[in-house]
């Protein structure tokens, strides 16, 4: 069975004074990979600014518009249909404990093939003992669900008290956060027990009661040498599946933002986002 999904990407932004140009580069569309294929998308903005298509230093599809015309008010608009596969990921994954397993992790050859996601950043860098532990009786699969586990449990999705530069230390003193938070958590204790994990960007569908930002999700890819990228959803203790649309990976947020750019205006602005995802069921043939 597969899913049909639509999605709905809107934002405006407001500028207290007339702006002189802007570049803006959108890292919003879904990815063609194994278990999602994209259909069709649709770019739009109230300027009608030619939108142009380019490709970010990991190789993911991107939106670039320049308006040359001075303005104080534009809209975008973003229209995606995707097919979802649905699919079993314990099927797919090493579940029973494997001393081999635990030896590749260590291997040259596998570190050597995952380094860009062994490495740490400002972002996931811890610079305290957390109270998790890796339990080397486990599987790694099992120890990761077990993370997943404990950070749902630990903290409290709560929005407007963390922002893009968090930093680890205060997640960890104020328990709070939002996905981006838990991700990069994630990724910094995985990456302590040498597990390359990498940080993405995508959409969720929240019909079933999940947490996620409003404008986008975030989750975890961790390489486990029998079982390959595996997607780890800490803010809602899921795997990621069906549900999860992807977008994006990187080291970090800030390998794959949504939105970034230049806008050559003074005084005050405001940015809007509203994200909707919408999915049926494909009839059986």
């Amino acid at each position: 069975m597969n899913l049909d999904y639509t999605i709905r990407y809107t934002a405006k932004n407001t500028y207290q004074n007339e702006t002189n140009g802007a570049l803006w580069q959108f890292l919003i569309i879904p990815e063609n990979n194994e278990s999602q294929e994209l259909i069709s998308d649709d770019f739009s903005n109230s300027l009608n600014t030619p939108v142009e298509n380019s490709v970010n230093g990991y190789d993911f599809r991107t939106y670039r518009i320049r308006p040359k015309q001075s303005f104080e008010e534009i809209e975008f608009t973003a229209d995606f249909k995707i097919i979802k596969k649905v699919e079993n990921i314990f099927e797919k994954v090493s579940q029973e404990f494997s001393e081999r397993e635990f030896e590749d992790l260590k291997s040259l050859e596998f570190k050597a093939g995952n380094d860009v996601f062994l490495r740490n950043t400002d972002l996931t860098t811890l610079h305290q003992e957390v109270d998790f532990k890796f339990d080397k009786t486990l599987s790694l699969f099992e120890n990761l669900q077990n993370l997943n586990s404990w950070i749902k449990e630990e903290f409290t999705f709560k929005t407007n008290v963390t922002d893009i530069d968090t930093d680890l230390n205060h997640i960890l003193e104020i328990k709070q956060g939002v996905c981006q938070d838990f991700t990069h958590l994630f990724i910094a204790i995985a990456k302590q027990f040498g597990i390359p994990s990498r940080y993405v960007s995508g959409y969720l569908h929240q019909g079933n009661g999940y947490f996620g930002d409003s404008q986008m999700h975030a989750w975890v890819e961790c390489c486990l040498p029998d079982s390959g990228w595996i997607g780890f959803d800490p803010t809602n203790n899921l795997i990621a599946a069906e549900n999860h649309i992807k977008v994006a990976h990187g080291k970090d947020y800030t390998d794959c933002p949504p939105l970034k750019g230049v806008v050559y205006s003074s005084g005050k602005n405001e940015t809007e986002y509203t994200v909707q995802v919408s999915s049926q069921k494909q009839q059986q043939q």
